[in-house]
Formats: C-alpha cells, structure tokens, sequence
C-alpha cells in the first residue's frame, strides 16, 4: 500500500541482530520487553520476528498488550510487568499469561486465585514497583504466603544502569544478592539494556533489553553498538515562497530574514512529532539540512527549504534516520530517546523489512 503522509521504516533485522548481540555480551538468556508496542514499533510485528529468532521470553507492561501479543505468539512466555488486579486473573489463566507480582497484596491475589507460576519483582531502590526487603523477608519466614505459587523468575530494576559510575548501581546489586539469598533455588533477573553493559558482575538467568532492542544506545557518552531500527519520513505537502519579515506559523515565532522556500511536512504533534521542537532541529533531504521553522502544529511542521536542490512536492523528508538519531532529536525536544519513539502515534504507518 502506497503512504501519502508520514511512514516508519522498521528494520526488523536490524532488531533480531540487536537482541543477538545484548544476547552475546549478556552470556545468558535474553528476553525482548515489547511493552509500549515495542517501543513504538509495532509489537506484533517485532515480536514474532524475535521469537523465530528464538527468542522465548517477552515483557509487557499491561496485559492488554500481553493478549495482543499472545494472539500472534502461542507459544513463548509473556509476563506482564504492572502485575494482575482481580478482574483479570481468569484472562491471565485463560491466556497463560505470566503476572509479574510486584506486592505482597499480588502475591496474595495470585495465591488466594490458586496459585500458578508467576514471576516475582523485588524493590531494591527503584521505590515504584516491587517487594521491599522486610516483604521478601516476610515471605522467606512464611512460606505459606506463597502457597501454590510457583516463582519462576526474581528480578529487579536497576536505576541508573546507562552511568556506569553511578555507586546506585552497585548499591542495588548488593540489596539483589541479599534478596536472592532468601531463596536461592529462584532464577534472578537483573539486566536491563544498559545493566547488561555494566559487566559480569550483573549477568543473571535472564536479561531484559528493551530499548537497545530498537537501537537507542545502552552506553550514552560512548559509541553505538547497537544497530538503528528505524527510520521516519514524511512527505512534503507544499513549497511557498515568503518574503522578508513574513512569519511562518502558529504566533509568528520565525520571521524569514531573507527571501525564504518554506517546505510544509505532513507530521504534527498528532503523529507524536514533539510540539517542544518549534523553531529546533531539522530534517534531511537528500544530505541537505532543512531547519524545522516556526511551531510544530497538530498536523503539520514546517521547515526552512531555502536553496536545497531537487525538493519538490511530494518529496520525502527524513525526520529520524541518516544519522539523525532518536538521542538527538531528544535533545533537541528536552526529552529522552524512549518517549521520542513511543510517542509516534497510529497515525503513523509502519513498514517492515
């Protein structure tokens, strides 16, 4: 099908190299967390691509998303990571969705529903989700909390696994190894896409790559050893020459200070295109910069086309790829690489290679 407007471009073989490779560096098993539609880019999609990979683990954060996947993987294991309420607990079972018990009050849910295998999240600085020390401690001491409960899996959640220098991220193995102590028969999972990068010292059973998986870098500060998965281009919609002093946009917020070609592009803060990137950052055309100009719209962004060879209507503009990078345009947005790829919305079609 041929695209009039914005299109994201998936590599899915870039994906599949990318969760080799954390998969390689991890010395273990790697998972692939899927959760925000892979981050964006399409989990259906990603996901059975992975698993004919082979992988055979995959993280979701609400089980909506678990049931969407599981309909195109029937086979691999699906957690979900926010943990079960009561009303879903059959849809859990029916599904063979695995909860990821993140309180004491979950570990009760499960138990009192009647048990079954279900991973467990234990608190070891994150303060958000997870079991603190005194409710692992708990449950080392009675353990008929966990009654018919089979734990497959304790993991946690570094905090600042992307600075290596960071003393929280020894500080929280530390808290891991005396958790996983209590029960030292349980599987551990430590590793995000970072903490795989912080050494042998945080290899477990399984790591969980997420945001690697889809090329953002896991080292800020050093290079890229992962691959991009993407690419966003979006179609120009129009050409206008402006004189002068004429302003483009929402509030006048650029003023041409020469005799200007302003390129309007069908992407807008719709689409999930930052509303924060008015008169910041640029697209490409052809290796040519084209400087975005005056505010992104709801549908709509302009840029400043002035001089650039061969743009005509209907030209594509790059707005993520060919060395622009997901980092970048977060900087440019005062943002981080994660929100700027969950946030293109389905607007947006997405098509994979």
């Amino acid at each position: 099908m041929a695209h009039c407007g914005a299109v994201l471009d998936v590599d899915t073989g870039a994906i599949v190299a990318n969760w080799r490779e954390l998969a390689r560096r991890h010395g273990a098993e790697a998972a692939a967390v899927v959760k925000a539609d892979a981050y964006g880019h399409g989990a259906v999609a990603v996901a059975p691509v992975l698993a004919r990979a082979g992988c055979a683990t995959f993280f979701t954060a609400h089980l909506a998303e678990a049931l969407a996947l599981r309909a195109v993987l029937p086979e691999p294991r699906i957690a979900v990571l926010n943990g079960p309420c009561a009303a879903e607990i059959a849809t859990y079972r029916a599904a063979n969705l695995l909860p990821v018990l993140g309180s004491l009050s979950h570990v009760a849910l499960w138990r009192e529903a009647g048990g079954g295998t279900a991973y467990l999240q234990a608190d070891t600085g994150m303060n958000r989700l997870g079991l603190g020390a005194a409710d692992m401690e708990q449950l080392a001491a009675e353990p008929a909390l966990l009654d018919g409960i089979e734990v497959a899996l304790l993991m946690t959640h570094l905090v600042a696994s992307e600075e290596p220098a960071d003393p929280a991220n020894a500080a929280q193995r530390e808290r891991f190894e005396r958790l996983r102590a209590l029960f030292p028969a349980w599987k551990t999972s430590l590793a995000n896409s970072s903490g795989i990068f912080l050494g042998a010292d945080f290899a477990s059973d399984l790591a969980r790559p997420g945001a690697a998986l889809y090329g953002i870098n896991p080292t800020p500060g050093r290079a890229n050893p992962m691959q991009p998965a993407a690419s966003l281009t979006a179609p120009v919609l129009q050409l206008r020459d402006i004189r002068p002093g004429e302003s483009v946009g929402y509030n006048a917020t650029w003023r041409a200070e020469r005799s200007s070609r302003v390129a309007t592009v069908a992407i807008g803060y719709a689409d999930g295109w930052p509303r924060a990137l008015g008169n910041t950052g640029h697209a490409l055309f052809d290796g040519h910069v084209l400087p975005l100009v005056g505010r992104v719209s709801m549908d709509l962004t302009t840029y400043d086309a002035t001089g650039v060879p061969g743009l005509a209507e209907g030209s594509r503009v790059t707005l993520l790829g060919e060395g622009v990078a997901a980092e970048t345009i977060a900087l440019w947005a005062g943002t981080n690489a994660y929100e700027v790829l969950t946030r293109l919305g389905p607007r947006i079609p997405r098509r994979y290679r």
